[in-house]
């Protein structure tokens, strides 16, 4: 990619040179993404729950599930994005819309794991088809001269409504004493409904070869694989930052669980609390303490405050400088997110690992859509998909087996009631997950409460191990970029 020059180009300037199509977009982005997230922040919650109104599945399951979502919504785009150049931007987003509501309305009707496969599926499609014509549109409207600030821009709006959507998804599932899960999923399909009104009535279809409507959809297939294949440097950058996907997915698919589980988030809602008195209590446990979705919407939050800004300020850096440093910081702060039961903590690591995303993931984008030639922006976006498809589908694929071995409370609690206190093995078998905890605290004696059966658990067991583990795959990522940066003679720190 050349080196863009937008740090030396005022910042309303850049603004103005942006067409109304990129403003179009970062609407329609906003609406689905405050759809999606919605659901993410508390599906992994309602997926293991305990509680008779949860699924009550395994991790395992879960991971399974989550694996497949993730092959679906990160590959299909690598031909969907080819489909959307040939046949128009319109109809492929029209389509994935009517596929996102079928899957939210599954997901508010789902009753065990087949159901919510299938939920997860319909979803996992409809993002796939969604992104390519959206991502590529942005890129069609942007130029050298203003590439960073716009991926930036829409960098920010995409986390608006990453931010508004757990919040949202709080609000709507209530707590454990009174659970309303359906709102969540039937607010997101109304949300996905909405969008249909912005792409019909302002959106303008970008122009096509005239010839290329007549193509028919092998030969789209076949040309769109052979255009990857041939461009060996950006399958090979799209290789190596996979890792950094892997981490970055697992923030939302197992950090929640993680939290629920092990972290004390009794002063975050403390906090919480004091700053929007009676109305903080949507946020809060029965027990007044702060919802995981609360804690990892410190990232989207975090993005808000700051991503206009650094984009502005990292537009002097050569893209491989920032990608680097965003994935070390990253790494860092993923890893530090699950080494305590500090509720304060892990929201200060949480914040960081948002810091590392906010240097690197503008960058990333901005580096594969202008390296696209302009006939083929949404084709390279849907390229832009494979780290999710390889660091999300092995992250789930290994973080649930991972997390029952090295994590799992309820695996935990059952262990020590025998090995510690004696009890047989087919009567801790019989003890319902809800009563393990404070079984534990009653074995421990000397008036022990649920909490002090947690710290005991971690001591113990060290559950934080599975934070390194997958950190090491981030590691690993890093390495990698900082080898290819080297290979490419991209060590030119100031543009």
């Amino acid at each position: 990619m050349s080196e863009t020059k937008d740090a030396a180009v005022p910042v309303l300037t850049q603004m103005r040179w942006m067409r109304r199509n990129f403003w179009v977009a970062n609407i329609i982005e906003a609406g689905e993404r405050l759809a999606f997230f919605g659901v993410r922040a508390v599906l992994p919650l309602y997926m293991v729950g305990s509680s008779s109104s949860a699924l009550g599945l395994s991790y395992k399951e879960k991971g399974v599930i989550f694996m497949v979502w993730a092959l679906l919504q990160c590959l299909i785009p690598m031909v969907s994005g080819g489909y959307a150049e040939t046949y128009g931007y319109k109809k492929s987003m029209y389509a994935a819309f009517t596929i996102n509501i079928c899957g939210y309305l599954l997901m508010a009707n789902a009753s065990g794991f087949w159901s919510m496969m299938a939920a997860g599926a319909c979803v996992g499609v409809g993002t796939a088809i969604f992104k390519p014509p959206v991502q590529g549109i942005v890129a069609k409207s942007l130029d050298e001269s203003n590439s960073g600030l716009g991926f930036g821009i829409f960098y920010w709006v995409v986390n608006v409504g990453g931010f508004l959507a757990p919040m949202a998804a709080a609000w709507a599932r209530g707590n454990e004493l009174h659970p309303t899960w359906p709102m969540v999923f039937n607010g997101a399909a109304l949300v996905t409904a909405w969008n249909f009104i912005p792409t019909l009535l302002f959106f303008q279809e970008p122009e096509r070869h005239p010839a290329a409507a007549r193509k028919r959809p092998l030969q789209v297939f076949a040309e769109t694989m052979k255009t990857l294949w041939n461009d060996a440097p950006m399958l090979r950058f799209l290789l190596v930052v996979s890792g950094f996907w892997f981490m970055f997915m697992q923030l939302w698919d197992l950090l929640p669980n993680f939290i629920d589980e092990w972290v004390n988030c009794m002063d975050v809602g403390h906090l919480l609390t004091a700053a929007l008195g009676s109305h903080a209590q949507v946020f809060l446990t029965a027990a007044g303490a702060a919802k995981p979705e609360m804690l990892i919407n410190i990232d989207s939050f975090a993005i808000i405050l700051l991503v206009l800004p650094l984009s502005w300020f990292l537009g002097r850096f050569a893209v491989m400088t920032s990608l680097v440093l965003g994935m070390a910081i990253a790494l860092f702060g993923f890893v530090g997110s699950g080494a305590t039961m500090s509720g304060l903590l892990c929201a200060l690591m949480i914040f960081v690992f948002a810091i590392g995303e906010i240097i690197c993931s503008p960058k990333f984008s901005e580096f594969v859509g202008m390296s696209a030639p302009p006939d083929k922006k949404a084709v390279y976006m849907g390229f832009a998909n494979i780290p999710f498809a390889v660091g999300w589908a092995a992250g789930n694929g290994l973080s649930g087996v991972l997390y029952d071995h090295f994590s799992s409370r309820v695996v935990f609690a059952r262990r020590i009631l025998e090995t510690r206190f004696g009890l047989p093995a087919d009567a801790v078998a019989k003890i319902a997950p809800e009563r393990l905890l404070s079984t534990v605290a009653e074995k421990m004696g000397g008036g022990a409460t649920q909490q002090d059966a947690i710290t005991l658990l971690w001591r113990v067991y060290h559950p934080w191990i599975v934070w390194v583990l997958l950190g090491a795959v981030g590691l690993a990522s890093v390495i990698g970029m900082i080898i290819n940066y080297r290979r490419s003679n991209a060590v030119q720190i100031v543009k």
